[in-house]
């Protein structure tokens, strides 16, 4: 028997002329902390609020960071859509970092997907979820979670909810029935006498009222906001520079730290003479930490002159000997001792691939360490005074930055602040628990007696970064005398196992994937699209290689294995029709297409391209489809797409790092190639299937078909498989 979840939405104080609205699902102790952030009295918190100002201006605070990826922008959509909200009056800005902002909405999705039991984690009270929240602490940005997680779970409950406690105040005030009331446009209209009541001027009154947190949400016929492009709402302060990143932080006799890690991941400082960069002019101090020497000077160029001028030694942490050939000659010992760490199947693979009559192949395929490459490299600012410290910069949870830094340093979580600013890029790296830059400027600060800005050079950027892991994978197929697949085996090496984000979408009799889990000293983290990444490019280019030993064309050859009337046979058959399979190709220029499922969003792609006079690929022309259940914002999305196909393409062109003797070879962007403008695709075209099925996320999931359509198109090309990357050559 399942547990009947019941919650809350409460108003939070009144405010002069307007009001708070949110869910009541912290404790009181939080939840009175939380309203007091942006409102003064009062006793409601939640992970998203709601504050409607008599002037009719609508405030939304999102618990999502803002890294470049436009969600905020579709929240806003979704709690305005319930709200009857006029979008012209809507902005949308970060929650406070604390504990009753906790990110209650979207601890239900990620646990619901995690445990594999949606159903289950449904059914828990609310109040025991927010706690779970809090714990976490949670109020992350990532996993393609805004709209389908807190938009779903948080903000239409909030604008739905909110549109009945201004309606029943309407009604209050003008003595008529509920029922006859009608919103739009932030008013509320009665018909029959003409009368009509702004948001603003019922908002103070309304936010008193306690009400379910189960109100009925508006059928998808009937959306004016959701599912229509709009531009977003934080690109205009972007343009004209109002916009504050962490760089740009300035505090009053403020000081610059820049800072140098152990090059060889384990390592530690041994010792370091600071007299060479106390002689720089500017040069204040030399700061010594556990795996770090930092210096603090007047500014950033005296503090990066500084930490030139030192010769710190560091150890090796015994793993001095480590280079990249040596990672994958462990991951291949590991599949050939043949003792897997997880193991996932269906059906009997080893009698699939016995079978007697049955084609076999096989292929060993190879992916880098990468690196995300954020344009704005980590700078954080701390001050520690009075026994209180405050922390200003962009990170992908400000909650667990915070709870860091109070572990940290030693002090309460009253006594800690951390100030969410919008990030230059991410794509996984500003995730607080692969963030060293927290743990030393809280130390650094803790020293000082003014505020420090601590700046990362780009090569210290580069060279200590949380990276998609290096990993491998050896395939084998079998293939029955009638060109179908009877047995599929995907032993893969990387740290951990990937079978709660990656999907295998082939409806096939026998299915095996294994994992050998391999560790090295780099720290390894979330990277756009996770796991899907390399996934993505073993199964989609090994399924082109089993097409080609069918004797089958590669789209006929995957609706052979893709159920009948599924959302991913209608996406594969829609890139087809859409980038004209089949259909003549100038010479020398190739097709390649990939299906990939993450996120619970189905991306098919298809890439032209060819090998130009300088021997490198190029790349024409890309399509893509796309089922993500509902689409927000048509317009971001097809951004957010967009960009993940060109991140994906520019993985497989050139982006790699290497290690030799232990330590990171690349430096910066000259040996770590981002694709150049001149190297992208002349057009990438996406088009969206409103499928009606459960929500997915639209971040990540462009990203995983890009590489293995590339490589599929150069097969088609020249004739020549590429099965490690970057490309190096076809």
């Amino acid at each position: 028997m399942g547990i009947k979840r019941r919650a809350f939405l409460i108003g939070g104080a009144a405010v002069v002329g307007g009001g708070i609205f949110a869910i009541k699902w912290a404790d009181s102790s939080a939840a009175s902390k939380a309203i007091g952030q942006i409102a003064g009295k009062g006793n409601g918190a939640s992970s998203a609020w709601l504050r409607i100002a008599e002037d009719d201006a609508i405030t939304v605070y999102s618990p999502h960071a803002d890294v470049g990826q436009g969600s905020n922008t579709g929240l806003g959509q979704m709690l305005a859509e319930e709200l009857d909200a006029d979008w012209a009056t809507v902005r949308v800005v970060a929650a406070p970092a604390e504990l009753g902002f906790a990110n209650t909405g979207l601890g239900r999705g990620f646990l619901g997907e995690m445990s594999g039991y949606p159903g289950v984690i449904n059914a828990l009270p609310t109040s025991l979820l927010s706690f779970i929240a809090r714990s976490l602490p949670l109020q992350i940005t990532g996993g393609s979670s805004a709209m389908r997680f807190t938009g779903q779970n948080t903000m239409q409950i909030v604008g739905a909810a909110t549109r009945l406690a201004l309606l029943e105040t309407a009604a209050k005030r003008l003595g008529v029935p509920q029922s006859e009331l009608t919103t739009a446009n932030s008013k509320v209209m009665h018909a029959k006498s003409g009368k009509t009541l702004r948001y603003g001027e019922l908002a103070a009154e309304a936010a008193e009222l306690s009400l379910s947190s189960e109100p009925p949400l508006k059928d998808r016929k009937d959306y004016a906001l959701i599912g229509k492009p709009t531009t977003r709402l934080d690109i205009p302060d972007k343009v004209n520079g109002k916009v504050l990143y962490g760089m740009d932080v300035a505090l009053p006799n403020m000081r610059v730290a820049t800072i140098m890690a152990a090059p060889i991941r384990g390592g530690a400082l041994v010792s370091v003479d600071p007299a060479p960069a106390m002689a720089v002019k500017g040069v204040e101090r030399v700061i010594k930490l556990d795996k770090a020497v930092a210096v603090v000077a007047k500014g950033y160029w005296p503090a990066i002159q500084g930490l030139r001028a030192l010769s710190p030694k560091f150890s090796d942490g015994g793993h001095g000997v480590l280079s990249s050939a040596s990672i994958f000659a462990a991951h291949d010992s590991l599949r050939k001792a043949g003792k897997p760490d997880s193991t996932s199947r269906t059906g009997d693979v080893n009698a699939g691939l016995q079978m007697v009559g049955a084609k076999l192949a096989e292929a060993n395929y190879r992916v880098p360490f990468l690196h995300q490459a954020m344009m704005e490299p980590f700078a954080l600012t701390a001050h520690h005074k009075d026994g209180k410290l405050d922390i200003w910069g962009g990170l992908q949870d400000p909650l667990a930055t915070k709870m860091a830094a109070v572990g940290f340093s030693g002090l309460s979580a009253s006594d800690v602040t951390f100030h969410p600013m919008v990030s230059g890029g991410s794509f996984g790296r500003r995730l607080p628990m692969y963030v060293e830059i927290v743990e030393q400027v809280t130390k650094l600060a803790m020293q000082l007696p003014y505020p420090v800005k601590l700046i990362w050079s780009r090569e210290e950027e580069v060279s200590q970064g949380a990276y998609r892991p290096q990993c491998s994978a050896h395939l084998t197929g079998a293939i029955s005398a009638d060109g179908k697949i009877i047995a599929y085996r995907n032993d893969h090496a990387q740290p951990e196992s990937s079978e709660n984000e990656t999907t295998f979408i082939y409806d096939l009799p026998a299915v095996s994937r294994r994992l050998f889990k391999h560790v090295s000293n780099q720290t390894t983290g979330s990277w756009r699209s996770v796991n899907s990444t390399q996934q993505g490019f073993y199964n989609e280019s090994f399924m082109d290689e089993l097409a080609h030993a069918a004797g089958a064309d590669p789209v006929e050859f995957r609706r052979k294995h893709l159920k009948p009337g599924s959302r991913h046979l209608a996406v594969l058959n829609e890139v087809a029709q859409r980038s004209g399979w089949g259909t003549p190709l100038p010479a020398g220029v190739g097709r390649g297409v990939a299906i990939v499922e993450s996120f619970e969003t189905i991306v098919g792609e298809v890439v032209e391209a060819s090998i130009g006079a300088d021997g490198r690929p190029k790349i024409h022309r890309v399509f893509a489809v796309v089922d993500c259940g509902t689409t927000v914002n048509p317009l971001n999305a097809e951004n957010q797409i967009q960009g993940g196909i060109t991140m994906g393409l520019s993985t497989a062109m050139g982006e790699a790092i290497t290690l030799d003797k232990g330590a990171v070879v690349q430096r910066s962007f000259p040996d770590y190639p981002i694709l150049k403008m001149a190297e992208a695709p002349a057009s990438i075209d996406v088009h969206f299937i409103e499928s009606g099925a459960a929500m997915g996320g639209i971040g990540e999931p462009g990203l995983p078909p890009a590489a293995p359509a590339l490589v599929n198109a150069l097969f088609a090309a020249t004739g020549k498989r590429i099965r490690q990357l970057p490309i190096t050559s076809v």
